[in-house]
């Protein structure tokens, strides 16, 4: 399909479009009514299960403790029962690989009763256990890939829940994966690894203070999740969109974002349309969506969950991720998760807001109305401080992608800096507790709106700071470096660890303060956290991430700046990583170091990937449309020639001379591409420092070309195309 083809189709598709079937009803079937359904909820539960079972089960659920096996029958036979009333014919242990993906296996409900028919059945050990041949996932030198035994382990915090397809459903089950001797092979084990550590030590603190909870302390999350929806007539036209998920190619569209009308701005009828049907899979799925927009940049948009338990709000977002990329299909849209589709707008992040707490406690960085007064709060505070500037560069590897290196630093995205804001009031506060003479904080005021119809509107103590990488927002901090197309699991694991690590330091130094004396409480808090902001004050700075003085600043800080994936993701098998996580349980050397090699294959393989991608659409679209128009040029100069007419090469010289330029960038791309290093890290830095900027000049000579090409001989579209045709 041409472009031109693509255009019109894509044109026909917005003017002509209707829905796919009869509009959502939620005045019959309200949203209320639909939320859960699909879910092994603790409503049905409760309603199913036992009453012992399912006291034994919450217990597991709210409290953390061990797991009863000799209840996995009972619920393995009830979550049968109620997946086939839902139309199941199959379950699936769904877990999470270190390629990022999701993954399942299906295996039927079904055995044969050796009689000509067929009984249902689910036992225990079924759904406690699965085995999945291993051999294929990454390891990271774990194992070889003739060991192909791995385990799937039933996740009972994680409810198990119903997928739909026009032709049935399927029972899905949240599980852990791991190798046969044990290793994590996934995402999801050493987040569950680290929300025990820092369980752990958060009760060692609170109880300092005096403060008791039968449930866990836990970490909670909210991804902001940013994506781009494209028409997919374009993608079938654009084999980058269509492989490598971004644009390598593409000349600047005559308007993008700088009229700065997108955001917020009245979202396209089809997208509203997909985006009511997103939200109405989700709701059934259990998932606390919010929020729906339209971001900055033309044809991006946003959706956002209600807060919720970490281990919980990772797996949802794996939901909300497959659940926009299939919807999409049936709108006739694509669905872009790449961090920067688009050169020259705004790439896509995933926003992670992060807290630690429980149901019974809340968040134990709300600082409430007078966060002076409130040790808790500034212990609790000043561990995030202390966490941040010991272990930003760690934060920062877990951020480490190819995808996400083209936005880290963009006016969209935080630098690669780790820095902490946290706005005027806490940045006074703890300024105060510096110099040792903490008196107040600055109080909460009322913004007269000057309109005698509008009420007067309660004011924060302090503004938003959208250029910092982990900013302090009322009762959490928001990371923004995450990728869009990231599960958030890597860096909660890390924040959970460090935080563990910082809470363990305090916990243990108030103990020696004290010897179990709570009167020295007080004194011991405030010269604990003098000390510590004073050793690791350099990681808050309130300022502007972007500008160039902070660069120069920070690095007179001695804050890192780690601005590509081969620089940052060696820090996860340095000496003080390897100590922090094997200390707590949550990775040993061995996991880290195979999570190193996976990463920076994966980041070889996607520039290699890339590379040979775009030669070959250099080569077989982009020179012959451009030489058929040098043709064409060349012909019209020979015809004014021999008709006696003046006529000027200006044109034709500058589509030969950049032709030329181009010939020659694809050839040292090709030779460049082509070299093979002695180790995953050596192949990554040379792709990294040799194979992306020759990526970049060929980019620039085609994307020249585009701007002057005849536009019918042009067959890729564009990004005028592309971004506006919605």
């Amino acid at each position: 399909m041409s472009g031109i083809q693509a255009r019109l189709n894509a044109i026909s598709a917005v003017i002509n479009y209707k829905p796919a079937h009869a509009p959502l009803n939620y005045h019959d079937t309200k949203p209320t009514d639909i939320f859960g359904a699909n879910v092994f909820s603790d409503k049905v539960m409760k309603e199913r299960l036992p009453k012992a079972v399912y006291k034994s089960l919450q217990k597991t659920i709210e409290l953390g403790e061990k797991l009863d096996a000799s209840i996995a029958d009972v619920v393995a036979n009830t979550m049968k029962d109620w997946a086939i009333e839902k139309g199941a014919t199959h379950f699936t242990h769904v877990f999470y690989p270190l390629t990022g993906m999701t993954a399942e296996k299906h295996d039927a409900f079904l055995v044969p009763d050796g009689k000509g028919g067929a009984i249902a059945e689910f036992s225990g050990k079924l759904l406690i256990q699965g085995e999945p041949d291993a051999s294929s996932f990454p390891s990271g030198g774990l194992r070889s890939t003739f060991e192909a035994r791995g385990y799937t382990a039933w996740d009972v915090t994680s409810p198990a829940y119903i997928l739909e397809n026009p032709n049935g459903t399927f029972l899905c089950i949240p599980t852990a994966f791991l190798s046969w001797t044990g290793e994590a092979l996934d995402k999801k084990t050493p987040l569950l690894r680290s929300n025990q550590a820092l369980n752990k030590q958060a009760k060692r603190v609170l109880k300092l203070f005096g403060v008791e909870s039968k449930l866990p302390i836990t970490s909670f999350a909210g991804p902001e999740q940013e994506y781009f929806l494209i028409d997919r007539n374009f993608v079938f036209s654009r084999p980058d969109l269509l492989i490598a998920g971004r644009s390598l190619f593409g000349a600047k569209s005559a308007k993008g974002q700088e009229f700065e009308d997108q955001y917020f701005g009245v979202v396209p009828r089809r997208v509203l349309s997909f985006m009511m049907e997103v939200e109405r899979e989700l709701f059934k799925l259990g998932v606390p969506v919010k929020t729906r927009h339209n971001e900055v940049a033309p044809s991006q948009f946003e959706i956002a969950p209600i807060y919720e338990v970490g281990n919980l709000a990772t797996d949802h977002n794996q939901m909300v991720m497959t659940t926009l990329r299939s919807v999409a299909k049936r709108y006739g849209m694509i669905c872009l998760l790449h961090e920067k589709p688009f050169s020259g707008i705004n790439g896509s992040g995933k926003h992670l807001n992060y807290s630690i707490g429980n149901a019974e406690l809340g968040s134990l960085y709300d600082p409430g109305d007078t966060p002076h007064d409130n040790a808790q709060f500034l212990v609790f505070c000043a561990a995030a401080i202390r966490a941040l500037h010991k272990y930003g560069a760690m934060l920062r590897a877990t951020v480490a992608t190819a995808s996400n290196d083209h936005r880290l630093g963009a006016n969209e995205a935080p630098p690669a800096i780790m820095s902490m804001y946290l706005g005027e009031q806490l940045a006074d506060v703890f300024d105060q507790i510096k110099k040792g003479k903490l008196k107040d904080s600055k109080s909460k005021g009322v913004m007269s709106v000057g309109v005698d119809t509008l009420p007067p509107l309660p004011m924060d103590p302090g503004d938003r700071n959208r250029t910092s990488p982990f900013a302090f927002t009322g009762n959490r901090f928001e990371f923004r470096a995450v990728g869009s197309s990231q599960s958030i699991a890597g860096s909660l694991v890390a924040l959970n660890t460090m935080m563990a690590e910082s809470l363990d330091y305090i916990a243990t130094e108030l103990e020696k303060a004290t010897k179990g004396d709570s009167k020295k409480l007080n004194a011991a808090v405030q010269s604990l956290l003098q000390k510590i902001v004073k050793e690791h004050d350099a990681i808050v700075f309130n300022g502007d991430g972007y500008s160039e003085a902070w660069h120069k600043e920070a690095a007179k800080r001695g804050l890192p700046n780690l601005k590509t994936t081969p620089e940052a993701l060696p820090v996860l098998t340095t000496k003080p990583v390897v100590e922090l996580f094997t200390k707590y349980g949550v990775l040993s050397e061995a996991e880290l170091k195979s999570r190193e090699e996976i990463y920076l294959e994966m980041y070889a393989k996607t520039l290699k990937t890339e590379a040979a991608l775009m030669v070959r659409m250099a080569t077989t679209i982009i020179f012959p449309a451009a030489m058929r128009y040098q043709s064409e040029l060349a012909a019209a100069c020979a015809n004014l020639k021999a008709i006696g007419k003046d006529y000027k090469m200006g044109a034709l010289e500058e589509v030969t001379a950049k032709l030329r330029a181009l010939q020659t960038a694809v050839a040292k791309l090709e030779k460049l591409a082509a070299h093979e290093a002695k180790s995953t890290h050596a192949e990554a830095k040379h792709l990294c420092d040799k194979v992306l900027p020759a990526m970049n000049e060929v980019r620039s000579y085609a994307d020249a070309l585009e701007t002057i090409v005849a536009d019918d001989l042009w067959s890729l579209p564009s990004y005028q195309e592309m971004l506006f045709i919605r």
